[in-house]
């Protein structure tokens, strides 16, 4: 029966399909086996083989199901990673925004500051024109800054190093879909998530920061609409310059391969207000009598100009600190701690300094000469908060306690009329303070330099730090102060010259005898004093005199 299967089983059948073939295969070895004796060995190796048949195909769905399983537990690990980092993402851009807002609020209130100490220092009968005036700079400024100072300080400059070419108005400042009209108001990159206002908004409180410090050296005798053109011109151009060569990463921001260091603006903010109110005061010259009787231009009110230094100080710890702008990690809050404790420091050390200098000229106890050495301190420190240690910082604030009283005397030499020592404190100071962050930077002696990388040193490319960078680095803050006073000090000028010229630059003789406020305010007194009420050096006088006993 075997041999009747085989030629059938063997036999070609073109006319058939493979299928059909197979079944015919199987049903000839079927019909073998059955017709021959089968081995009980051979059925065991059937079944032996059919059981690891099973098992491997068991094996195989196992194996098939953990690669199934693991394919979707890693797109579970990807998506968890993107969560992740957007979160990250977001929660620093929240840390960041809050840290921001804060500091640009506590530099906003060193507009109380000004205001209080300007006005302590000048006249009584011109107080309420000092305090407008503070507010017109703030008003004024905002809206030069909005419009047009913001595009040209951070703005896209297209390589050319010197000025920013959009966001004027406010234009571009987030995104809106053409179609649905929906904002996204901000743009998460790898350096985190904030917007653009947010930047507007802390570099704002800068701007007018700056402005501010020429309203003190033109106290007195200044026109309040001039003023205000002023302002807007400082806020929107000049000022606006300067930051575009330096912050907003001009052509001093790469110079010689180093480039500048300014943390905090003790040139770009303080130099660049300082330099223009010298110049302003010069060129509107001295208010009438303030050489031939200085007693009556003394300090009005004391209280004023300690309550205006407690604000300024207060406010400094937003102007230096913030100057991190972020705060999305330890590193940050170590460096923002360090900057703050440099600030204490050199503030607390200058205000010594010119205390005991003044004592030992005078040997009287001078509350004002303490005030302003404490901000001359400030002042100082400012550029370089970022990137020296404690020690230093104390020897900046000393030395810049020194540049003050020098540069004060310097002024009186002159007869050069600056009614808050605006100019000395923040001209002269931040100069020192630019020289001060090259001088004392804490990179290893003159050969490693740390600048804008806070406590790492400045790396090549393969990681290793620069060396022999030191002295180009001081170089640089050099070429810094003089682009600042070139620049600053002839644009403001020009602009208080052509007005000088015009005639309205200045009030009248007899406007400045009966005092700005009852000439042109309402009410005509900033607060009520006696009709009988003497000007400080009058009343010393007449104590001293009282005290005195008779030689009759």
């Amino acid at each position: 029966m075997a041999q009747e299967w085989a030629p059938f089983s063997s036999f070609h059948y073109p006319a058939l399909s493979s299928s059909a073939m197979k079944v015919f295969s199987i049903l000839s070895l079927l019909g073998s086996v059955a017709a021959a004796p089968v081995p009980h060995e051979l059925l065991l190796q059937v079944q032996e083989l059919q059981a690891e048949l099973s098992t491997q195909r068991q094996v195989i769905q196992e194996l098939q199901e953990e690669r199934r399983l693991q394919a979707a537990e890693s797109e579970s690990i990807d998506d968890k990673i993107t969560k992740l980092q957007d979160a990250d993402l977001g929660l620093g851009g929240a840390l960041d925004s809050a840290w921001l807002v804060l500091c640009g609020a506590l530099v906003m209130f060193m507009h109380a500051g000004f205001a209080m100490l300007e006005t302590g220092c000048c006249r009584a009968k011109n107080a309420s024109n000092v305090l407008m005036k503070n507010l017109v700079n703030v008003c004024c400024g905002t809206l030069g800054w909005w419009s047009i100072g913001w595009a040209l300080a951070y703005g896209e400059q297209n390589g050319n190093g010197f000025i920013g070419t959009d966001g004027f108005f406010g234009f571009g400042f987030y995104t809106r879909d053409k179609a649905s009209g929906v904002i996204t108001p901000v743009e998460c990159t790898s350096d985190g998530c904030q917007s653009t206002m947010l930047s507007w908004f802390f570099q704002w409180a800068f701007c007018t920061a700056g402005a501010t410090i020429v309203s003190g050296a033109v106290a007195e005798r200044v026109k309040s609409p001039t003023y205000a053109a002023f302002a807007f011109l400082m806020t929107s151009f000049i000022y606006p310059m300067v930051v575009a060569s330096t912050w907003g990463g001009g052509w001093l921001a790469s110079l010689f391969g180093v480039g500048y260091m300014d943390f905090a603006g003790s040139g770009v903010v303080h130099l660049t207000g300082g330099i223009s109110g010298l110049v302003g005061t010069t060129i509107l010259g001295a208010r009438t009598g303030r050489f031939t009787n200085p007693e009556e231009f003394e300090c009005h009110n004391l209280p004023l100009v300690v309550l205006g230094t407690f604000a300024l100080w207060f406010g400094w710890y937003g102007f230096n600190p913030g100057s991190t702008l972020t705060m999305k990690s330890g590193s940050d809050g170590a460096l923002a701690a360090q900057v703050a404790m440099n600030t204490t420091l050199a503030a607390a050390t200058g205000g010594i300094t010119v205390f005991l200098l003044r004592y030992v000229i005078t040997h009287k106890y001078d509350v004002g000469a303490l005030c302003n050495g404490i901000l001359a301190g400030l002042v100082s420190i400012t550029a370089g908060c970022g990137n020296m240690e404690s020690g230093s910082a104390v020897a900046t604030g000393l030395i810049g306690g020194f540049v003050y009283q020098a540069a004060s005397m310097l002024l009186q030499k002159l007869r050069i009329d600056d009614p808050v020592d605006a100019s000395p404190v923040h001209g002269f100071c931040g100069a020192w303070g630019l020289i001060a962050t090259g001088l004392f930077d804490w990179g290893r002696g003159v050969d490693h330099y740390h600048g804008w990388s806070g406590f790492g040193c400045m790396e090549k490319d393969d990681g290793g730090c620069q060396t022999g960078i030191g002295g180009t680095a001081i170089g640089v803050q050099f070429i810094m102060i003089l682009a600042i006073v070139a620049w600053a000090g002839t644009l403001s000028g020009i602009g208080f010259f052509l007005l000088k010229i015009t005639g309205a630059l200045r009030y009248g003789t007899h406007v400045e005898e009966v005092g700005i406020d009852s000439h042109h305010h309402s009410p005509p007194k900033a607060y009520a004093l006696g009709p009988n009420s003497l000007s400080p050096s009058k009343i010393y006088s007449t104590m001293t005199s009282e005290s005195e006993p008779s030689r009759a």
